[in-house]
């Protein structure tokens, strides 16, 4: 079987991460359980400039290799990989976070998976001239048999996919307003995923 797994917020607690950067720069007091919104912008309540700020600040190298992994993430996903299976981390961040997004995934486990930075997002406020490493059109010649996400906002991605599997991360900003359909389930850590998968 072929996986997508997005990187952030399933393999690592970015978020998390966010609300703690959030705190110290701006004194915005937000915890994780109250991110109710998968742009941050809303969720900490800041202008276009503090925003900005946050994602650049949030992706500098040193911040990026300080995220804690998600639990059970390198375990399951290095047991799919012993089993034969092939994953596809594909995140939105851009390329020029890849180095160090590279280097935190060799050291959390997950040395063996493919890292693509795809633009998901168009986040071209705080990243003007990124550049990143799989275009849209590339992306969508692959098939995946699962899929591992947290952002509404990526389910898009998924359209022309008809009997992809999407297994949604558990998050607070993807609680309300249901899931897309009968192929999406909600997962509250890595091994209900371990569970839903080793089930189909």
């Amino acid at each position: 079987m072929r996986f997508y797994v997005d990187y952030d917020d399933c393999l690592c607690e970015t978020a998390r991460a966010f609300s703690k950067l959030a705190a110290r720069l701006f004194d915005k007091d937000v915890p994780y359980e109250k991110i109710h919104f998968f742009n941050l912008r809303d969720s900490f309540d800041l202008t276009e400039e503090e925003y900005e700020l946050l994602m650049t600040e949030g992706h500098r190298p040193e911040e990026l290799l300080s995220y804690e992994e998600t639990p059970g993430a390198s375990r399951v996903l290095n047991e799919w990989l012993d089993q034969g299976h092939e994953l596809c981390i594909i995140t939105g961040r851009p390329f020029d976070a890849y180095e160090a997004s590279r280097r935190w995934l060799d050291e959390h486990g997950f040395g063996r998976v493919g890292l693509y930075c795809l633009d998901k997002y168009g986040r071209a406020s705080f990243n003007k001239g990124s550049s990143y490493n799989l275009t849209l059109e590339d992306y969508y010649r692959m098939t995946f048999d699962f899929a591992i996400e947290d952002s509404p906002l990526a389910f898009r991605f998924f359209e022309h996919l008809p009997d992809l599997k999407v297994l949604v991360y558990d998050r607070p900003w993807n609680r309300e307003g249901g899931l897309p359909g009968g192929n999406y389930s909600r997962c509250p850590d890595w091994e209900s995923i371990r569970e839903t998968v080793g089930g189909k």
